[in-house]
């Protein structure tokens, strides 16, 4: 497990799980850190299953669309997941608005993604 101001990330055999520590995912908030976070795991521990847990956020940038589309692109090239658990009604509307909801898998919370995952 790996924490740091921004988020708590875990790694399993089946999965890696991103966790933010903040309410808001902003440039003021240390988005550049876990963009970095995000891109070293792609890159280093590929997982086949990366999932980004959205309890606690109560706002995003539009960056972080931009964020989980790079890492959606590279987990596919090595032909894994990435899911999304624990995400606030009005903030899945944003995905829905942007038609991204069809693109990303939703999870009510991140145990839920991880049974389902191990499957």
């Amino acid at each position: 497990m790996t924490d740091s101001n921004i988020a708590t990330i875990t790694t399993e055999k089946d999965f890696t799980l991103v966790t933010f520590n903040v309410a808001s995912l902003t440039a003021g908030s240390g988005l550049e850190d876990i963009t970095r976070k995000i891109s070293e795991i792609v890159q280093n521990i590929k997982p086949h299953n990366l999932i980004i847990d959205f309890k606690g956020i109560k706002f995003f940038s539009s960056q972080t669309l931009g964020i989980l589309l790079d890492a959606r692109k590279k987990v596919a090239g090595y032909n894994g997941n990435i899911v999304i658990s624990s995400i606030n009604p009005q903030l899945y509307r944003v995905f829905k608005i942007t038609n991204l909801d069809k693109i990303f898998k939703f999870y009510p919370d991140a145990p839920s993604a991880i049974a389902d995952l191990k499957k």
